[in-house]
């Protein structure tokens, strides 16, 4: 059975990760990124998998050029049966220093991007009553912290408008499914290229999990459809600790989290800035934190194998609840 998936962002980082799953999953892949050198050589790993890739060079924010990409598709390909909205920049920094055209630009390409991509994917699934869009968010996307303030607001922003989009299909009876997966801090190439005006090289907030840990999360949602997804034990405190005790997520979020953006010992290795332009070559999906990043965790398994361990993971949620109650409680 041919299966075809569109990934944006998929030339790098996270998308890139994502890619690379698919297509060992037995998906062919059109990858949808603006950087000519990274989409070519996610399609050839496509290719190298057996699989049919397709190189869709697109700014997300236009989405004119968005549409195009998607009949790009449909005439080489085949219908789109999966489009994974992932693509990502971001600007570090406080929200005063920031400059308006980049909180601007980033908000562009992490909210619009995914409304564009999200537009195109279902006026071709809901004429034929099938398909899947999966919306790649954050643990950010519900507890807000320094120096990000754009990607924030948009990954909140993607919370409500999926959610209204879903609404509205349920509805009308619609089969099309739309899934949200919300990531941890992930080793990505991001906090190599972000624009960044702190002192020292950006970094995720720790704990720190290798992109092949949210791809898979991602692949097996396209396989067993499920509206919302969490990735990563810190995920899953951060959404149940801010919603138990918002008034300690303020305080502990100012009190580490400006330094704890911030690694010193990984000065000089950053790249140029992909806010508004692609960065030549090809740079993979990995960042500069493989040291200190996590390929595994309890809860990706159980995310991963949920129809055998939907009671642990009901129990360790709970657990996770009762520990960011005992934190909020103690503040």
């Amino acid at each position: 059975m041919t299966r075809v998936a569109v990934v944006t962002g998929g030339s790098a980082g996270l998308g890139r990760a994502t890619v690379r799953e698919l297509a060992a999953r037995g998906w062919d892949v059109a990858v949808l990124a603006r950087g000519r050198d990274g989409v070519d050589a996610a399609v050839a790993e496509v290719e190298a998998a057996g699989r049919r890739g397709l190189a869709l060079i697109a700014d997300v924010a236009d989405r004119q050029a968005v549409e195009a990409a998607a009949e790009r598709t449909e005439q080489e390909l085949g219908p789109i049966d999966l489009w994974v909205n992932c693509v990502m920049v971001g600007v570090f920094g406080r929200f005063t220093d920031t400059g308006p055209d980049d909180f601007e630009r980033a908000v562009d390409v992490n909210f619009l991007g995914f409304v564009n991509g999200t537009r195109a994917a279902l006026a071709r699934m809901v004429p034929r009553d099938r398909g899947h869009v999966i919306q790649v968010g954050s643990a950010l996307g519900f507890r807000g912290i320094p120096l990000q303030a754009a990607y924030c607001s948009a990954k909140h922003a993607i919370v409500g408008f999926t959610e209204s989009v879903v609404s509205e299909l349920t509805e009308q009876g619609s089969r099309v499914a739309v899934s949200r997966v919300d990531m941890p801090a992930l080793n990505t190439v991001q906090f190599n290229w972000v624009k960044s005006l702190l002192p020292h090289h950006p970094q995720p907030v720790a704990p720190i999990y290798q992109p092949e840990v949210g791809a898979r999360a991602i692949a097996v949602t396209a396989e067993r459809p499920r509206r919302r997804t969490w990735v990563g034990e810190s995920t899953v405190y951060t959404i149940l600790g801010n919603r138990i005790s918002g008034r300690f997520a303020d305080w502990y979020a100012a009190k580490t989290l400006v330094s704890g953006q911030q690694a010193e010992q990984k000065d000089g290795q950053s790249l140029p800035t992909n806010l508004h332009e692609p960065v030549p070559g090809d740079h993979g999906a990995h960042g500069v934190f493989d040291d200190s990043a996590h390929a595994w965790s309890p809860q990706t398994w159980w995310v991963e194998h949920r129809r055998l361990g939907n009671g642990i993971v009901g129990a360790a949620v709970g657990v996770a609840g009762a520990i960011a109650l005992a934190a909020g409680k103690r503040r």
